[in-house]
This record gives structure tokens, sequence and C-alpha cells, in this order.
């Protein structure tokens, strides 16, 4: 590689790092970031390749290791996140997985947030436990249930906020000082703030995770997670742990992400713009009983979300009618949105997460998190808003 293109500035806005930052360039002097499709690389000598495997010499060894275009999504990520460094993963679920078990081992406890999604509940309730990790669920909300949780071997807090798909808040300032107090990790699930929206390692996080799938990307296009941290934990304790077991980001998915970074502050703008605008006009809907946005003054946490959040968020859920069937009507009666249990594209997808994203769940547990037969999540894409509040106001006609 010919070296970055450009020294950062450090008087550089964000969105102007998300277009610049880490960027590098061949000898060939492309405009748009390369992609680097090898798997391995060559050595000018056998010096240099034992040097490099002693970890004496910079370069790449192998790309399930690290590569040059995974390279520059990662340092791209740390500038938008203000972390040390980053790691790309082949999905958000494999960023999640990853942060706990390359720090975990047998006899370690976790203490968790109770709502979380599907596979992240997996992970906590029967992947760690079948290793003997053991772990305990909490209500994140609660300050005084974490705080009870804690034993003298827990080693890692884990919980997204908002959560998926009540919009729950977890105070991130103060649960991290609880396991700071009990010298336990802090790992933070991201995804439904969006990097811009909140800064959990300014709150006090260790690790913060996101499914690179989502909002990053932007545009539906390609799988891909990343774990965000201290120098020391990414590049040690996680490294060795990914460069061992193997799940690699894809360079040509890292370039892919690239593309989304430069526009994220545009299309997250735009979605929260007008997410709050659908959650007032679903606010004052007959047809739906309850809006859950935490940029809402009505949201139970409103003073949390104002404190830790930049914004209220591009995904909103909602109670329609009364039943499993006033939400089906609803879905099928929606021309603009497209059903999808993926979130944060350009388009406006929606889903029924009692029968998709948490339909593992009895009706008793997903009611204790207040996931209802009738309950509606909306991923809200680029579209025209007022196209937006027009297929909704025609779906809500529907009748089952």
């Amino acid at each position: 590689m010919a070296g970055t293109d450009k020294s950062r500035r450090d008087d550089w806005s964000l969105a102007t790092r998300l277009v610049q930052e880490g960027t590098l360039r061949s000898q060939f002097g492309e405009t748009s970031e390369a992609v680097f499709l090898n798997s391995g690389y060559v050595y000018d000598s056998a010096e240099q390749a034992e040097a490099r495997f002693k970890g004496e010499a910079e370069g790449y060894i192998y790309s399930r290791y690290a590569n040059p275009t995974v390279s520059m999504f990662e340092q791209r990520m740390c500038a938008l996140e203000g972390a040390d460094a980053a790691r790309g993963t082949a999905s958000g679920m494999a960023a999640v997985a990853a942060s706990l078990l390359c720090h975990l081992k047998a006899g370690d406890h976790v203490v968790s947030g109770r709502a979380l999604f599907g596979s992240c509940l997996y992970i906590v309730e029967d992947l760690l436990p079948r290793y003997g990790i053991a772990t305990t669920l909490v209500d994140g909300r609660d300050l005084n249930a974490w705080e009870a949780a804690v034993r003298p071997n827990t080693k890692a807090f884990f919980f997204e906020t908002p959560t998926n798909p009540t919009l729950e808040l977890v105070d991130i300032e103060a649960v991290a000082k609880i396991a700071k107090g009990c010298g336990a990790l802090t790992v933070v699930d991201n995804v439904f703030a969006t990097p811009l929206g909140q800064r959990p390692l300014a709150l006090g996080a260790d690790i913060v995770v996101y499914s690179a799938t989502k909002h990053i990307d932007g545009q539906g296009r390609c799988l891909g997670g990343v774990v965000l941290g201290p120098q020391d934990f990414i590049d040690e304790t996680l490294h060795t742990f990914l460069k061992h077991t193997g799940p690699s980001l894809s360079p040509f998915n890292a370039w892919v992400l690239l593309k989304g970074l430069e526009t994220l502050p545009l299309r997250v703008a735009r979605q929260c713009e007008s997410a709050t605008r659908i959650a007032d006009f679903l606010a004052d809907r007959p047809e739906i009983s309850r809006v859950y946005y935490p940029g809402r003054t009505d949201h139970p946490q409103y003073d949390l979300a104002k404190k830790q959040m930049a914004f209220g968020g591009p995904m909103l859920t909602f109670e329609v009618g009364n039943k499993k069937e006033d939400a089906f009507a609803f879905l099928n009666g929606l021309q603009l949105f497209t059903i999808s249990n993926n979130l944060g594209d350009a388009k406006s997808l929606t889903t029924h997460p009692a029968t998709t994203t948490h339909q593992r769940l009895t009706s008793e547990a997903r009611a204790e998190l207040g996931i209802f037969d009738n309950t509606v999540r909306i991923s809200v894409g680029l579209e025209d808003v007022d196209d937006i509040l027009a297929d909704l106001d025609h779906a809500l006609a529907a009748k089952p």
C-alpha cells in the first residue's frame, strides 16, 4: 500500500472523517477505496515472513487475520465511535458472540438486560451456559436489579439500548459505574440508537457492538458487524479469538460498509426527522393504543433519552387494534412499507415481532417485555415522509 493518502486533521468534523478517515491508496492512486479480495500476502524474504509472524514487523499475513479494506472500515468506525481500536466481523451476531466469548471462561458470570433481540437472548440464555458461564437476566431499567445480580465471579454486563422492539432504555452511565465497581466489562449493543445518536464509550461503557448490516450499510446490501473498545482488549483478547475462530468480515462487505459510512449522517438525520413526525401522527390516531418512541415526551424514560441520546432514533414501535388480526390487517394493507425483519434500510420496513424476531419466546415472556400480538415495529426509510404518512393512513383503515 502507498499508505494513508491524507494525514488526519483533528479539527475535521465527524461527517468529513466519515468520508476521509483511514483511506489507504495503492500505487495506482485510486479515488475510491480499493477492494482487496485476496486471501493471502507475499513476503520479500523468508526473514520478513518470520518477522511478521513474530509481530516484529508490520504487514498483512492472511485475510482471516486482517485485510487492507477491512482495516479502512475499522479505522473509520473508530473515528465515528471515538474508540481506540475495532475489529470487523462477518455479521452483527458474530460481533455480539465474539465480544463476550473472547473474554469469558467456564465459571464466569454475566449479567444481561432481559430485553434482547432473539439471537442475543439465545447467546445469553442458551449458548453461554452450555460452556459453563452462568447468566442472570434483569430488567435493564432497574439499577437496583443490576447491583443485586452481581456475584464475585461476574465478568461482564451486556445490554442493548434502546431495546428491540419496545425501545426501553438502559442508563449506560449508571450501569457502567456498577460494572466498574465489580470489575466487569460493560458491553453495549448500540444498533437501534446508531453511532450518531448515542456514544456508549463516552458514557463509560467498555465495549460497543454493532450489526453494521443495519444503518451503517443502510441499504440492505450486505452483512457485517464490528466490535469497538480499548486497544489492549481489541488487539489482544478479541483479535486472538477472531483469528483462530474465523468469523472474518469479507473485504467486499467492508468496502460496501465504507461506502455506507460516507452517507450515514445524511441518512440518519432524515430518518430521525421522519420518525418524529410519524410517531406524532400515530399517537393521534384512534386505532393506535400506544406509541413507543424515545423522542416523545410521553416515553416513560424521556428524561434519560434526553440525557444520553442525541435524537429519538430511526425506529419506532406501536400497538394497533387489540389482537394479531388487527396487526396483520395493518401490515398487509401497507403499500410503501416492506414487511421484513431487517431494519436500518433506505426503504421503510415493518415487522410483527411476536411472530418473527421474538417468536421463540413464550407469550408470557413476550408480555413481560411489552411485546403483544398487536405490537408492530417500523424502521423508517428515506422516502418522502408525506408518502409514508399517507401509506400508514391507508393501512390503518384496513379491517381484519
